[in-house]
Order: C-alpha cells, then sequence, then structure tokens
C-alpha cells in the first residue's frame, strides 16, 4: 500500500505500447534502455513500473501511479519521451524517406488492474518472448 496526506492508495495499470507497422525494432539492449528510460520518466511523475518486459514490435508494463496522476497523460509522456531518448540511444531506430520518424503506433492499451491478482499479471509479462 502507498500512502499520501489523508489516504491510502494502491492503483495499477496494465500498458502495452506497440512500434509503429507493428515493426520489429526491439533487440534484448534496446529493450534494456527503453526500460531504463521509461521508469525514469515514471519516477519524475511519482509512479513506479513494477514490472516490465516487451517483445521485438511491443511492450508491456504495470504501472503502480499516484491517484493525482493522469493516466493518458502520463501516456502521452511516456511514448514521446521514451521515442526520442531511444532514438539518441539507438540511432538505428530512426526512419528516412516516406515513413514518419515515429517509434510508437499512435494507440496503445491501458487496463485498470483489480480482477486478476498482481503476480499472475506480473507472471505474463515476464513470460513474454523477449528477443535474444
Amino acid at each position: 500500500m502507498n500512502s499520501g496526506s489523508h489516504m491510502v492508495y494502491r492503483l495499477y495499470t496494465h500498458i502495452i505500447f506497440v512500434t509503429k507497422y507493428r515493426e520489429k525494432k526491439f533487440e534484448d539492449r534496446t529493450l534494456n534502455t527503453l526500460e531504463s528510460i521509461l521508469r525514469l520518466l515514471c519516477e519524475k511523475r511519482g509512479s513506479k513500473i513494477v514490472e516490465f518486459n516487451g517483445e521485438s514490435d511491443h511492450v508491456h508494463f504495470l504501472l503502480d501511479y499516484h491517484p493525482d496522476t493522469s493516466v493518458s497523460q502520463l501516456i502521452c509522456i511516456l511514448k514521446s519521451g521514451s521515442s526520442r531518448q531511444l532514438k539518441l540511444h539507438h540511432p538505428e531506430l530512426n526512419q528516412f524517406a516516406w515513413r514518419k520518424n515515429a517509434l510508437w503506433s499512435t494507440g496503445h492499451f491501458v487496463c485498470s488492474v483489480g480482477g486478476v491478482p498482481i503476480e499472475v499479471l506480473k507472471k505474463y509479462i515476464e513470460q513474454q518472448d523477449r528477443p535474444h
């Protein structure tokens, strides 16, 4: 449980980001960099990544967040910030020519977590087929 001024809370959300055109862009090293970037961006906004994993074309993470946090605004910040910073660390992710230089698809998946035990969800995220 977390606590704040006059409250106790426990809020989790499961988020999935998918690469633009579902392109297979990620390797283990890029996922490691991405995880570090997302963790820092979340910390700056009072949130915490509980579990993170991904495959070559998408990432899953379980987020523990503060009740004052707007999840939709946080998602925008995480997508734009991670795209910008990840391309600095891994310039091969930049795209030129006719395609937009976008890392992420415009959509995302977000689900509040309450019906599924956190340990079950963490295990599901851990079992993603991470590239080598």
